[in-house]
């Protein structure tokens, strides 16, 4: 076994490698960017090594200068992870030349399965069900495009060399081939240097389910089982669970046994995910192999209790398998969710900030949390928005289903837009308790998991405002204490007078909307007391501040919230759903100040990509003037209406802030 290894990877999967590493008594290096100086995982190391700037070409797609690390701490070997160089056969070669072994297959089978067109050759030949399209090599975009005519829309464009949606586009007519290729090339060649594509025909509404596969240096191979993983957005998994739902044993053997035989094909070593498109007749389809670990691969082991790491640890180092295939079984079942900063009512758009207050669900063996960052990290423009993945397990899928709804409503985030509200929405909507699930199920279920929330004024108000009340007499208090007059009334911030009541009027933001309420104190100690009025409402509040808890009674019912201050506000948690409070500002009146030539406001922080029309240049409705690249996907700002762009105020490369304005449009009188 080795006895150091580096890890080339950053945020939950270097941690989780990091974790097992430790268990087993071998030391880890950590390597990291200039923008990851003090990540988790850097800490968690037992050394780190700076390999360059904040983008991933400038540090974590370094090969050189990783194996170059490596070297100089003396590591044995390194842990690609995923993504980043986990699929690259030249940094798997470097290595090899290196003497740094690579956790991972050896370099002929990633250069076999990494490109999908040669992939789906090799299969085909193997006797592997296909779905329809074109693998070929020629490039040509008006034989891709004829080629999606044949086929029939709609159509998928995928990256040959690529995974993880990235590179992917849906086309459902001709006219909109020629722009879906075009930005289909540009992010494939962003994210894998490849530009390559193939056309498949689009199933609707299949299920993806994908086979785990091992392989050791002497011949062996298992398969671990399935992972259903149809739930997604933007090509991209959101929720994965094993075992797949409602497949029959037979089923199951038939999709282990080809996954293995696809592994076995290319001389496959290590982990392994042979993924598969699962047609309602029970008819499936090869779709690609990747050949690292997945995201999901926890959910895998939360059912067969085995340590994928360990087991790659150990066959990197030469070792059998651990298991032989009748060894292993399926122990109840698990379900991952991925906890993301994006704004799911935003077409699920990366967002920027800081976690102001994280608070994950407590972990036990029924409940884990892999993550990467810690309360008051920055998730910013360079790298996946993931925040963590959650996992639950139980004995049967509708009590790990209960698990899973409990532990969102535990989780919670302050300071940025996250999907946790929309995980809950999506696992609650009956068709998944039902395991009707299929990689159309976001848009089939979207009325349902969107729900129009409705006016929560009414519950939020009073808890709102006593937090907020709590919150300004607690800061009143802690300036008073460095005051020669402590005791002065002028110090109160209680709404104390002489001889009248002890009546405060707060103008609370909540919601976006700015509510005026009447607090009238009365008692004193842990008899206090206010009488809220608001809107014909009289209420009676008491309640106090412990920590991040507020511990609250809304005419004598008792509640227990947790609270994070945010900025100027505070965010406030109650039964899995979270809003955010604030005392509006004083209105000083209008500043004055013109508007300017109207323009469009960056939906994220990111950077320009391209330009696609001229200023001037008359466009029609929906066109796309501008393309945006963040967290590594693309975003086309399209014209609301006919009209010109006047000007563009950044050009290709620059960064740009989120809100930004990014153009002067003028709309056809």
């Amino acid at each position: 076994m080795f006895h150091k290894i580096l890890v080339a990877n950053r945020g939950e999967i270097a941690c989780r490698v990091i974790r097992t590493a430790r268990g087993l008594g071998i030391r880890t290096v950590a390597v990291y960017s200039d923008a990851d100086r003090h990540a988790l995982h850097v800490s968690m190391a037992d050394e780190a090594v700076n390999i360059g700037g904040p983008a991933p070409r400038d540090s974590y797609l370094r090969g050189a200068r990783i194996v170059e690390a490596a070297l100089a701490t003396g590591a044995q070997a390194i842990h690609p992870g995923y993504g980043f160089l986990s699929e690259n056969a030249g940094f798997a070669e470097l290595c090899a030349k290196s003497g740094v072994v690579f956790i991972g297959p050896p370099a002929q089978a990633i250069v076999a399965m990494g490109s999908k067109s040669a992939a789906k050759r090799l299969m085909e030949a193997a006797g592997v069900p296909l779905v329809p399209g074109y693998h070929g090599e020629d490039q040509d975009a008006a034989l891709l495009q004829r080629e999606a005519d044949l086929i029939g829309y709609p159509v998928l464009l995928k990256a040959a060399a690529g995974g993880g949606g990235k590179g992917m586009r849906r086309v459902d007519a001709p006219a909109q081939f020629a722009e879906a290729l075009a930005g289909a090339k540009r992010e494939s060649d962003k994210a894998f240097g490849d530009s390559r594509m193939l056309v498949e025909k689009c199933l609707i509404h299949p299920r993806h389910v994908e086979i785990q596969v091992f392989c050791d240096n002497h011949g062996n191979g298992v398969y671990l089982f399935e992972r259903d993983c149809s739930l997604q957005r933007r090509h991209q998994k959101v929720v994965e669970e094993a075992p797949a739902p409602g497949l029959s044993a037979a089923l199951r053997a038939a999709m282990g046994q080809a996954g293995l035989r696809a592994a076995q094909a290319i001389g496959y070593r290590g982990a392994g995910t042979v993924e598969f498109l699962l047609a309602a007749d029970g008819a499936f389809y090869f779709m690609e192999m990747n050949t690292r670990l997945q995201v999901e691969h926890p959910v895998t082991e939360m059912i067969t209790r085995q340590d994928l790491v360990e087991w790659q640890f150990r066959v990197a180092a030469g070792e059998p398998l651990p298991c032989r295939q009748e060894q292993l079984a399926i122990h109840g079942h698990a379900i991952e969710v991925r906890v993301y900063a994006e704004d799911p009512a935003n077409d699920f758009l990366p967002v920027t900030g800081t976690l102001a207050f994280l608070e994950p669900p407590p972990e036990s063996p029924h409940v884990r949390v892999d993550t990467g960052v810690v309360q008051g990290d920055a998730i910013g423009i360079h790298y996946d928005p993931m925040i963590a993945k959650l996992v639950v397990w139980d004995e049967s899928r509708p009590r790990a289903l209960a698990r899973l709804k409990k532990a969102l409503s535990e989780y919670r985030i302050a300071g940025l837009t996250t999907n946790l509200a929309f995980l809950h929405g999506l696992v609650s909507v009956p068709a998944f308790g039902e395991e009707r699930v299929h990689t159309g199920f976001i848009e089939e279920h979207r009325e349902l998991i969107f729900h129009a929330r409705p006016d929560e004024t009414a519950q939020w108000l009073p808890v709102a405002a006593l937090a907020l009340l709590l919150q300004r007499e607690a800061r009143g208090a802690v300036s008073a204490a460095g005051r020669a007059d402590v005791g002065s009334p002028w110090q109160l911030a209680s709404g104390w007078r002489q001889g009248a009541a002890r009546l405060q009027r707060l103008d609370i933001l909540l919601d976006g909307a700015t509510h005026r309420v009447e607090l009238e104190e009365s008692g004193e100690g842990s008899a206090r007391r206010w009488l809220l009025a608001q809107g014909g409402r009289r209420l009676v509040l008491a309640g106090y501040l412990d920590g991040n808890s507020l511990h609250a009674a809304i005419d004598g019912h008792w509640r227990t919230l947790r609270v994070a201050p945010v900025g100027d506000g505070l965010s406030l948690f109650l039964d899995g759903a979270m809003i955010h409070c604030a005392l509006a500002p004083p209105d000083w009146g209008d500043t004055g100040g013109s508007n300017a030539e109207q323009g469009f406001s960056a939906p994220m922080n990111g950077a320009v990509v391209l330009l696609l029309v001229e200023p001037g240049q008359l466009v029609a409705k929906g066109d796309a003037l501008m393309v945006m690249e963040a967290m590594k996907m693309e975003h086309a700002i399209r014209a609301p209406a006919a009209g010109r762009v006047l000007q563009f105020f950044y050009q290709p490369g620059e960064l740009v802030g989120g809100g930004a304005q990014l153009l002067a449009f003028e709309a056809a009188s």
